[in-house]
């Protein structure tokens, strides 16, 4: 890599009272609803703008990477079609002359790509791109804090997307590996540079030689619990089970669920919905990210094991009918870089919506995390374990 690091004052003051009343209203919002992102004040004047909702990246603003790449692309007056790998709430799109291809991962991101007017890709590393011809500029935020393995096949991806003497931009957050991914993206795209940074933030510049695309990491995989998982890059737990998923899993036992009907809320790699298949549930496995849903999928048929998996966010491909006697999730609180409770929160309404009367949810999280409230609206709490850092709650629907 060459040159030297350009900083862009790009203006990310504290925000103003108003801004704070902004994000609030936008929080109160009902979950499902798409509505315009909060765009620091620098993108707004240039008359930048994107859709969110709850478990978009960012929300509910941008993501502060995606922000500045936004910010470069313009300053780099760059038209016509660019194809956006992690296209989010379609900030890219809103580029003068940029004709945007958005391709996503997220059930959330592709409900706000939607809502933009957009018809957005839905996809994971290493998918072949839809369109017969490659476009000439590609935009890809790195997602440093899904680990290694998902970052390297994020580049990995964003080459094979990218046609010879085609340009990347590539952002991401230097405290998430950002400069080592490039060395790496250099590598293979064989000329660049870092062309902005603000605060953590960077953006580095690629023009791509001919040659060969970098390997997608393969799926890790292990054994636990009576299951054989496969995790595939960036997926919660791919490599083992974590601890808050090992004390639910303990505190259970072994019990027969022959006959019952469960709901794995957020599933990741798919263990706890496996392992309740392997109880004798008929198993119902959903998940916002594509990458999980792969996993899951993936985890089913290592294990010998029945079971559907969706691609949903929190239960909105679920029939409106379906209800479950048994729902267990281990909810997410981190979307990207930022703690954002609202996906969590929307776990338990679904729960509320989908158990039947008499029906338990079993969640397990964080210790200091507030679930207790919202949980009472949905029947009697119990705490069953709490142990590491973490604990297990019960909660009965009335019958």
């Amino acid at each position: 890599m060459t040159g030297r690091p350009k900083k862009v004052r790009f203006a990310r003051p504290a925000p103003s009272s108003a801004l704070q009343n902004a994000a609030h209203a936008v929080s109160d919002l009902p979950y499902a609803e798409v509505r315009p992102a909060l765009v620091p004040p620098r993108l707004a004047e240039l008359g930048l703008s994107a859709q969110t909702k709850p478990g978009v990246r960012g929300f509910p603003g941008v993501d502060d990477a995606q922000a500045l790449l936004a910010h470069t692309m313009r300053k780099d007056r760059v038209s016509g079609d660019v194809l956006d790998l992690t296209a989010m709430g379609g900030l890219l799109a809103s580029l003068p002359g940029v004709t945007l291809r958005a391709a996503e991962g997220s059930a959330a991101a592709l409900s706000a790509l939607a809502a933009a007017g957009l018809e957005p890709w839905p996809a994971a590393p290493g998918d072949p791109a839809p369109w017969n011809e490659r476009a000439r500029t590609v935009a890809l935020v790195l997602a440093g804090d899904r680990g290694n393995a998902y970052a390297q096949a994020q580049v990995a991806w964003a080459h094979a997307c990218t046609p010879p003497g085609g340009t990347l931009y590539l952002a991401g957050d230097r405290d998430k590996g950002f400069d080592r991914y490039v060395r790496a993206a250099g590598a293979a795209f064989g000329t660049g540079e870092t062309v902005a940074r603000d605060g953590g933030m960077r953006v580095a510049r690629l023009v791509r030689r001919p040659g060969p695309t970098p390997a997608v990491p393969e799926p890790e995989g292990y054994e636990a619990y009576g299951v054989r998982v496969v995790g595939r890059a960036g997926v919660f737990s791919a490599a083992k089970p974590d601890k808050a998923t090992a004390l639910l899993l303990d505190t259970l036992g072994e019990p027969d669920w022959s006959g019952l009907a469960a709901l794995d809320l957020g599933c990741g790699a798919g263990l706890i919905g496996a392992w309740a298949a392997r109880r004798g549930a008929a198993v119902t496995l959903v998940d916002g990210d594509i990458q999980s849903v792969r996993s899951s999928r993936d985890t089913l048929a290592a294990s010998g094991l029945p079971g559907e998996v969706l691609h949903s966010d929190v239960d909105a491909a679920l029939p409106p009918e379906q209800t479950f006697d048994l729902i267990l999730t281990n909810p997410p609180f981190h979307v990207g870089r930022g703690v954002v409770l609202d996906v969590a929160r929307e776990f338990i309404a679904a729960a509320a919506r989908r158990l039947r009367p008499g029906g338990s949810l079993y969640l397990v999280a964080n210790d200091p995390l507030p679930y207790e409230t919202p949980l009472r609206a949905l029947g009697e709490v119990r705490e069953l374990a709490r142990e590491g850092g973490f604990k297990v709650l019960l909660a009965t629907k009335p019958g």
